[in-house]
């Protein structure tokens, strides 16, 4: 005789996850916020064209912007982006993203370089308040055939 057993499993939880994130339409943002993230954007990016970098005021950014935006940090980077990318030409809104938890509208763009071997997104955080929360940029990888 052979006695077989199994150990049931327990009844799965419904695991509701909240989603904290969500894409907006290009048409319900607020313009005031689409233009503040453009603007402070595409002046952090043409500071690498210029070497003049005209610092964020309390109105555009928050004090952890301000802070972390020294002339040092930003020449370092453009110096960095400038060999690999060439000349900033422009910038691309390609989607909004809303972060539920903080309140926060996340602008994704595409920036256009000079050479086009390798490719950079820019990322600007805008707050409730209207001031720009965080600002990045990020190489994206190439997509393989």
């Amino acid at each position: 005789m052979v006695f077989v057993s199994c150990k049931s499993k327990q009844a799965a939880t419904e695991n509701k996850d909240v989603v904290r994130f969500e894409k907006i339409d290009l048409k319900e943002v607020n313009t005031l916020k689409k233009d503040r993230a453009t603007d402070l954007g595409k002046r952090l990016l043409e500071t690498c064209n210029t070497s003049v970098f005209k610092v964020f005021t309390k109105n555009e950014a928050t004090d952890k912007v301000i802070k972390n935006a020294t002339v040092d940090r930003i020449s370092k980077a453009c110096h960095i982006i400038n060999q690999r990318n060439g000349k900033f030409i422009a910038i691309q809104l390609l989607d909004v993203t809303h972060d539920m938890e903080t309140d926060d509208l996340i602008f994704r763009y595409k920036i256009e370089y000079q050479k086009k071997y390798f490719e950079r997104e820019l990322y600007v955080t805008v707050n409730s308040e209207n001031k720009v929360a965080a600002i990045s940029t990020k190489e994206v990888p190439k997509k393989p055939m």
